[in-house]
């Protein structure tokens, strides 16, 4: 019997899968939408989930603890400040996963993960930011 047996492997150690599960997670709170495989979505999607109900808790023990899951500071400030926000009134349901086709290469099913009422102006936010430092800065060494 499969009893308890919950979760993919994935072909990969444990170590490996639990920081594959902490990057992505990152990239869906910095981005609020990532493209995966489909395992890999399904699999991300009670592990974004809780830690979006550790941000809507707050407190310092449930701050630790999501920081020792995502190890990036600034992705669980936005964690306890504007997901939990904007999700307080909601129970569960946080994110969603939407088929998108087969990778070219290897024909993996492919989806798309994201929250639920996602701010659609986060996505690359942190690229466009650093290119426009990186054209200021190029632009006042042009000027010197």
């Amino acid at each position: 019997m499969r009893h308890g047996n919950g979760y993919r492997k994935l072909g990969v150690t444990s170590t490996h899968r639990k920081a594959m599960f902490a990057n992505m997670a990152v990239a869906l709170i910095e981005n609020e939408q990532i493209t995966t495989t489909l395992a890999k979505a399904k699999d991300l999607r009670p592990i974004a989930e809780s830690l979006i109900t550790l941000g809507k808790k707050g407190g310092l023990a449930n701050r630790r603890r999501a920081l020792s899951i995502l190890r990036d500071e600034d992705s669980v400030k936005k964690l306890f400040s504007a997901l939990a926000e904007r999700y307080k009134s909601r129970n569960g349901g946080y994110t969603r996963v939407m088929k998108a086709g087969f990778r070219y290469g290897d024909a993996a099913a492919m989806a798309m993960i994201e929250f639920v009422e996602r701010d659609v102006e986060a996505k690359g936010a942190k690229q466009r930011a650093l290119l426009a430092d990186k054209a200021a800065t190029e632009a006042e060494a042009a000027k010197a």
